[in-house]
């Protein structure tokens, strides 16, 4: 139901709400939650139905468990560190 608001001037605007659909409220719950229970909990309340509807679409789109957020060491350094050698250099100065 829009919610009617007054601007300034004294005119007058209505705000639409629209609930997320069920595909968004997934994507949503499974940043949130890792286990399955939780995420189906989640987009329930998010779209407004009850935990059994939601069941099956969250079943549905159940993404593997997230691996480590870094990348494994390459072989190459497993040999040893690698060295970095950063040189600073002076700014250029701008001459008139």
């Amino acid at each position: 139901m829009p919610t009617v608001r007054n601007k300034r001037g004294g005119t007058r605007s209505s705000l639409h709400f629209e609930p997320p659909t069920l595909d968004e409220a997934i994507f949503a719950a499974q940043g949130l939650a890792d286990d399955v229970r939780g995420q189906m909990e989640i987009a329930a309340m998010l779209v407004g139905l009850p935990e059994n509807e939601v069941r099956a679409a969250v079943l549905k789109a159940v993404r593997p468990a997230r691996g480590p957020s870094r990348p494994s060491p390459s072989p190459c350094s497993a040999s040893g560190p690698q060295v970095v050698v950063v040189e600073r250099r002076a700014p250029r100065t701008i001459m008139r």
